[in-house]
């Protein structure tokens, strides 16, 4: 669990103070003002523009409404029409981060993992969910602070967590937990689905996440895959889909910041596609800052191929498109790591942005393809 910081405010001509949690790495407020129902959407905005956050006291639903309000506040404001990709994609993330600071300047406070505001659900389950990792390492504060967007996404996250998102491959759920990027893409699986196989004894999965790439190869016949992350939140992830799916046996999961002890016959990763810098810690699973996570499995996975191993790659060319890397990069990666290109398998995404023409982004994304390279 974090170590957390100490918020101090005051509030009924004392100070009050309690641990300040943000999974987006937000500094601890420096100004904390109380607000209420009562409290005016243009007053509340106004306040955090000016780098002063709200401590919500009154009705949680009118907490939610003042956070739709700000936020549509901060929408409002115009951005400069461009015909560039490139300066579209870095106004599209500007107004992102912008939206980030500005809305997460709302806070609720929590009582021993309760929320006390008329109307609040229980919040119970979905914060633990998020901020406890080991029950006898990880204890939550009696008191605890922190953004209402923030803990909205808990909720979100616990709720899909729940329900999960159903694998056509696997025939069956895949659970993603809080911080880990859910598999809700479908067509880099299908991709992996339908790939040639040579009968591969042992493979790798770089990266695993929720574990569904690694669930997905056991499903082709793979008897011994080894899965790593860097990730806590992901190993416990991937350990406990492995396990409700019944493939414990055949599939490690380990970790470690790229490859695993010894060689393989396969060896699969799905690297965050995107060369931007990432402002929260789910994001690592879409931008990688300079491609640092892909030239590092290109660079190293020679290392670790037996002699006719295959090594696969799934990547989405939306940053070519956008802009963000030159056309031809990824081939000269390739090439430099001495491995060769044996088949391009490519699909178009189905994902909703795809089709969105009111998207700022939407001319890239229209274009995109996500393509799996066997390399050899």
């Amino acid at each position: 669990m974090t170590q957390f910081q100490t918020a101090t405010w005051q509030e009924k001509n004392k100070t009050q103070q309690a641990s300040w949690q943000s999974e987006a790495n937000l500094a601890v407020p420096k100004h904390i003002v109380i607000a209420n129902d009562e409290t005016k959407a243009d007053e509340a905005y106004k306040l955090a523009c000016e780098g002063t956050a709200l401590l919500y006291r009154g009705d949680f639903q009118n907490a939610k409404q003042l956070l739709q309000a700000i936020t549509r506040r901060v929408d409002r404001k115009p951005i400069k029409p461009t015909d560039n990709l490139t300066e579209a994609f870095h106004q599209h993330r500007a107004r992102q981060i912008q939206r980030a600071n500005i809305t997460n300047k709302i806070l609720i406070e929590l009582q021993h993992v309760k929320c006390d505001l008329n109307r609040a659900p229980d919040v119970k389950e979905a914060v633990l969910g998020a901020l406890v990792l080991d029950e006898k390492r990880d204890k939550p504060p009696v008191s605890l602070l922190l953004s209402l967007r923030e803990l909205l996404g808990m909720i979100g996250a616990h709720e899909w967590r729940k329900k999960g998102v159903y694998i056509d491959a696997l025939q069956a759920n895949v659970h993603a937990h809080y911080g880990v990027y859910s598999p809700v893409r479908g067509e880099y699986l299908e991709l992996i689905n339908q790939a040639p196989l040579n009968n591969p004894a042992v493979a790798f999965d770089i990266g695993t996440g929720t574990g569904v790439i690694a669930a997905i190869l056991v499903s082709r016949g793979i008897k011994q895959v080894l899965a790593t992350d860097n990730s806590e939140r992901a190993l416990r992830c991937a350990t406990e889909n492995i396990q409700q799916l019944g493939l414990a046996q055949y599939i490690s999961v380990q970790q470690a910041d790229m490859f695993p002890e010894g060689k393989a016959d396969l060896i699969v990763c799905n690297p965050p596609w995107i060369p931007a810098k990432a402002n929260a810690p789910i994001e690592h699973a879409i931008y990688d800052p300079n491609s640092a996570m892909l030239k590092a499995y290109l660079a190293g996975v020679k290392a670790h191929l037996n002699a006719d191993g295959e090594a696969w790659l799934v990547m989405s060319d939306l940053a070519e498109h956008l802009g963000l890397r030159a056309p031809d990069a990824l081939q000269q990666w390739i090439a430099d790591a001495g491995l060769t290109i044996v088949e391009q398998l490519s699909i178009a995404p189905k994902h909703a942005k795809a089709s969105d023409q009111s998207d700022p982004l939407y001319p890239a994304r229209s274009k995109e393809v996500t393509s799996l390279y066997r390399l050899k």
